[in-house]
């Protein structure tokens, strides 16, 4: 089935079952793979995008809910205010051990920024609970949100 979704501001046809998972069509039919596979059940945050502003984990959501929403990967989310002072943040802390979660968390990060520009420890915990980081960077993800935000 033929779909028209508009990714980081480009519209693309693709041509998928109604039910493919938007990480599938990002990775396997646009090429896009910054965004992640983890556990294909929208528990680890490694395949988090946004659509339309919001953070939605793409391992999940079929292609055929998109409709004329805007999706945002990680290969654009710099252009944005926020997604510039996370990134600038990450590399600053050095956030990235192996690096395999940044994307995810990185996408995250920003939507709360996005959304609140002054968040508490509390809203940074609700905000990345859904973000697994095997190597356990918590800390440095936390400082990195935090400095994003005073900048």
């Amino acid at each position: 089935m033929a779909f028209t979704i508009n990714v980081n501001g480009q519209t693309h046809s693709v041509d998928v079952d109604d039910d493919t998972p938007l990480l599938w069509v990002l990775r396997d039919v646009l090429g896009m793979t910054g965004t992640k596979f983890g556990c294909g059940m929208a528990l680890c945050g490694a395949c988090t995008v946004h659509l339309d502003g919001q953070a939605i984990r793409s391992c999940v959501t079929p292609i055929d809910s998109i409709g004329q929403s805007q999706v945002t990967t990680i290969e654009a989310i710099g252009a944005t205010d926020a997604g510039a002072a996370i990134q600038k943040a990450w590399l600053d802390r050095e956030v990235p051990q192996c690096g395999y979660c940044q994307s995810g968390q990185i996408m995250s990060a920003t939507a709360l920024l996005a959304s609140n520009s002054h968040p508490t420890d509390t809203d940074i915990n609700d905000a990345m609970s859904g973000n697994i980081c095997r190597c356990g960077t918590y800390a440095r993800i936390r400082e990195a949100i935090k400095q994003a935000a005073a900048s």
